[in-house]
């Protein structure tokens, strides 16, 4: 019970929770509505307790601006990266996060009628930012993934158990392994998350609004799945997410 009520204290926490609750509710409600009598009801409940919840963060986020400002600025150039591939994928992903905020905002407050803008417009745009941003966290994480790999190959090379090895900061020949481990599950969150992004986007955008709720749920369930996991092991990476 501890660990759970820890995780809801912080917004984070609260956040990865309420993003796996939202999924998880548009998988299983998108699996019912596709059957008859009582467990279509219960489906299409659980639909419209996903897109509650789905507002529910897009409001929350009118929030993240700054923090998101504080991070960007604490990184700045990526100077303290020693390749320059990881650094420049790095620096962009910011840049599409930072770009993300606003853009939600503006199309949030025109769907609610707060100000007299087109809003398919602007939600359109913060999609494709999102995308953007999920394409260069995956990149990234394949960079960093052959990098990693390539110092394990140079350990069994020299055949130096104790050999000690710097890629984003000192690590042993097992945080190495676990580190993979860790940006493996990124490539496949940010694939995953890739693919609802892409079904979000005007039609005619490869497989725009071909998915099944469902399966939009079951995309969005292992992503926020991954998510929990990384946050509870210490690895999860400040990115925008919807």
């Amino acid at each position: 019970m501890d660990p759970i009520v820890q995780l809801l204290e912080s917004y984070r926490g609260r956040d990865k929770v309420v993003r796996t609750l939202c999924y998880g509710s548009q998988l299983v409600g998108g699996v019912l509505s596709q059957k008859s009598g009582r467990s279509s009801a219960v489906g299409k409940s659980l639909l419209l307790f996903s897109a509650q919840l789905s507002h529910c963060r897009t409001v929350l986020r009118l929030f993240d601006d700054l923090s998101m400002v504080a991070y960007t600025r604490s990184y700045g150039l990526g100077n303290r990266e020693e390749d320059g591939v990881v650094r420049c994928l790095s620096v962009l992903t910011n840049v599409a996060d930072q770009l993300y905020y606003p853009c939600e905002h503006v199309a949030w407050a025109a769907e609610a009628e707060l100000i007299r803008v087109p809003p398919d417009r602007w939600w359109t745009l913060s999609t494709l930012l999102w995308a953007a941003s999920l394409l260069l966290g995956a990149l990234r994480s394949i960079r960093v993934i052959m990098l990693l790999r390539r110092k394990l190959r140079e350990h069994q090379r020299t055949r130096q158990d104790s050999a000690r090895y710097h890629v984003h900061g000192h690590a042993t020949r097992r945080e190495c392994q676990q580190q993979i481990t860790m940006e493996m599950l990124s490539v496949v969150s940010c694939l995953a998350d890739l693919s609802n992004a892409v079904h979000w986007m005007p039609p005619g955008v490869l497989w725009a609004g071909q998915f099944p709720s469902w399966l939009v749920g079951l995309m969005g369930t292992v992503s926020s799945f991954i998510g929990l996991y990384q946050m509870g092991s210490g690895g999860s990476e400040h990115q925008a997410s919807s």
